[in-house]
């Protein structure tokens, strides 16, 4: 499995902004800001739900949401504010709120091909 990372600005209720390398996890389901993050742009949790990890072991975050922009499109997304040793993840709800999906074999995020119906 080939590990790629993007370059990204994440933006909060105010108008602080902070650079973020996310690593692009399309088999994790939301986006995870690490705790430095999201504490810098006073972002507040709305809710807490309960993940498995790939060990089967479930953890508990709070979720929020924020507005990231990457080089290939920008828009408002659901996140888990992470904890203490936590990794900035860019997962597959952000990728398709964006209309981005990972190619595999270049490692790199393209544009989705949209079907209307």
């Amino acid at each position: 499995m080939g590990i790629t990372y993007v370059e990204g600005v994440v933006k909060g209720a105010s108008a602080k902004e902070e650079q973020v390398r996310f690593l692009v996890d399309s088999g994790a389901a939301y986006t995870l800001l690490p705790e430095a993050v999201w504490k810098a742009l006073k972002i507040k949790s709305k809710r807490r739900m309960a993940f498995s990890l790939v060990d089967g072991t479930t953890v508990e975050r709070n979720i929020s949401e924020c507005h990231i922009s990457l080089p290939q499109g920008e828009g408002h997304t659901p996140v888990i504010l992470g904890e203490h040793g936590d990794t900035a993840l860019l997962g597959a709800v952000t990728l398709e709120e964006l209309g981005l999906v990972l190619n595999p074999f270049s490692r790199e995020l393209q544009r989705m091909r949209l079907m209307p119906a």
